[in-house]
């Protein structure tokens, strides 16, 4: 008896112990992560049935400065999926609908033969995934469901069910669609009656900017270093796909409900939580409402939101039971990379983030364009100090060095390792992903490497302006102090900064492009030619 008391108490001594490591170890990323004068951050970490931190960071609201509380409410985004993925599992355990019945078996009107219900929760039935309601002109408008497949269903669909994968919101507006035809309610009351209610998650929902939702935090955008209040969304548009509002604490409990068999059976879940295979073989990493991945080895569920004024995150890893969940209410957060990198540290197996020196000639010595049979190229260029990796056009990663030849992303947890012969000449390097390695060969392709240099503010007041594209596009160029920034017009363009490394000629500091600024005889600004994925040119009209 008295060694069985010892036990215990050397148990509970224990838990104490890595409760208050790991709550210092959190605090101190989570600190550094979300300023307390910034939008912030609800983070919940649980093992098994036990909660072992629960904090909030940041502001709830910038305007009236109040601080967030890991009890308020945020919209979730496309964590709404795995809520509609099991509404339709648990109809198909009630034999009201089988996986493999086929939309037009509940639409009939729709007008595309020989997809299932399956093919919509997988993400693998082809249907156009155009953006249908979600225009600048309709983001204000409510729409019916109806309304909403009617916005894409007589598009041309993206490929043949089965054949491919590809992430399609308006799948799942379809599955709600479906919830509601076959349960004979709404899709929130279904939601609401089946899950929120029995679960007693009385801070879950379906969004409505109209209603007074005591504890809704409010959304935020950033633009560089600029908040501003998100665009207004009518949340009848993400519908099913993405319209709940939840807090850390309920989707908690939603998930310890998952995992004891109180909204789905077992065999349900596991068909969920297990990625789909297509017509061809391929796994897609994407089960009924979930993706599939890994945390530094273990096997690990998870999903992310984003939507207007808000960026979520949550995981579990069975076979250590821990569950993570990270809520920002700025929807150019990436609370994935916090979320998987919180999930090491409680696992005891942290993510490698403290950064090492290598001189300016070693870094210059990884710049080439690398290929691979089945990714394609990427590119790594040095730029300014900077090592960075994209894909031709897009973002600009910077690459950290943690190790001589290894490097990490600076907003992601992907690990790049460059590989030598032995006579030191790099021959490739390794891409990780989530536990799954590529390999890409260097090519004899080596990018410009390219240097900020300073010119007069008088020069660079003479290329703000707008300027027009072709096809009606309008960039419009901006001066704050000694930087310029270019901006598109329209929803969701991101203001960049553009770097001179000649007096006419710019590159996108975070973006892969490249603007060159024409001037006439009198050194008059006319116009530019924007290099991304080919040339395009624009003529000055203010």
């Amino acid at each position: 008896m008295k060694k069985i008391l010892i036990a215990i108490l050397f148990s509970i001594l224990t838990g104490i112990c890595f409760g208050q490591s790991l709550e210092k170890e959190l605090d101190a990323v989570l600190i550094r992560r979300f300023p307390a004068q910034g939008p912030g951050a609800a983070v919940l970490v649980a093992k098994a049935n036990r909660v072992l931190y629960k904090k909030a960071f940041g502001k709830a609201n910038l305007e009236l400065n109040v601080a967030l509380k890991p009890g308020y409410i945020f919209r979730i985004g496309s964590i709404t999926k795995q809520f509609t993925a099991c509404a339709i599992l648990k109809l198909a355990e009630e034999g009201k609908l089988s996986l493999q019945s086929e939309v037009t078996e509940f639409i009939r009107d729709y007008p595309i033969h020989g997809i299932t219900i399956e093919h919509l929760l997988t993400h693998t039935s082809g249907i156009n995934t155009g953006a249908g309601a979600w225009t600048p002109e309709t983001r204000k408008k409510d729409f019916t469901p109806q309304a909403l497949i009617d916005s894409f269903k007589l598009r041309p669909p993206d490929f043949l069910p089965g054949a491919s994968f590809r992430y399609n919101n308006n799948g799942y507006v379809l599955l709600g669609y479906i919830v509601e035809l076959v349960s004979g309610m709404p899709y929130e009351e279904y939601i609401s009656r089946h899950f929120f209610r029995p679960l007693g998650m009385k801070n879950s929902g379906y969004d409505n900017s109209s209603l007074v939702i005591p504890g809704r935090v409010s959304g935020y955008q950033r633009d560089n270093e600029l908040y501003t209040n998100a665009d207004y969304l009518s949340m009848t548009q993400p519908y099913s796909a993405g319209s709940l509002f939840s807090t850390v604490e309920d989707l908690y409990t939603w998930n310890e409900a998952l995992t004891a068999g109180k909204v789905i059976n077992k065999e349900s879940l596991r068909k969920a939580q297990t990625s789909f295979k297509l017509d061809n073989g391929k796994l897609t990493g994407y089960g009924y409402g979930w993706w599939l991945g890994n945390i530094q080895g273990s096997p690990c569920i998870k999903h992310d939101g984003l939507i207007n004024g808000f960026s979520t995150f949550a995981l579990y890893l069975p076979q250590e039971k821990i569950f993570v969940a990270v809520f920002t209410n700025c929807e150019n957060n990436n609370p994935e990379v916090i979320g998987s990198e919180i999930a090491g540290i409680a696992i005891g197996k942290p993510y490698h983030t403290n950064e090492i020196g290598l001189p300016m000639e070693q870094l210059k010595s990884y710049a080439a364009v690398y290929e691979s049979a089945t990714e394609g190229q990427r590119t790594v260029s040095y730029e300014d100090g900077r090592l960075l990796y994209f894909v031709k056009g897009g973002s600009k990663a910077r690459l950290i060095p943690f190790e001589t030849d290894r490097f990490y992303f600076e907003n992601s947890l992907d690990i790049i390792e460059f590989l030598r012969k032995k006579n030191g000449r790099i021959t490739g390097m390794t891409l990780e992903t989530a536990g799954k390695i590529n390999t890409f060969i260097r090519t004899g392709i080596k990018p410009d490497n390219l240097y900020a240099i300073n010119i007069s503010t008088q020069l660079l007041e003479k290329y703000v302006g707008k300027y027009q594209f072709p096809d009606n596009f309008i960039l419009i160029i901006t001066r704050d102090g000694n930087r310029l920034y270019g901006k598109g017009t329209g929803p969701r363009q991101i203001r960049q900064e553009i770097v001179p490394y000649d007096t006419c000629s710019f590159f996108a500091r975070n973006l892969d492009a490249r603007l060159m600024f024409h001037l006439d005889e009198k050194h008059t600004v006319t116009g530019l030619t924007k290099i991304q994925n080919g040339e395009s040119v624009a003529k000055k009209i203010e």
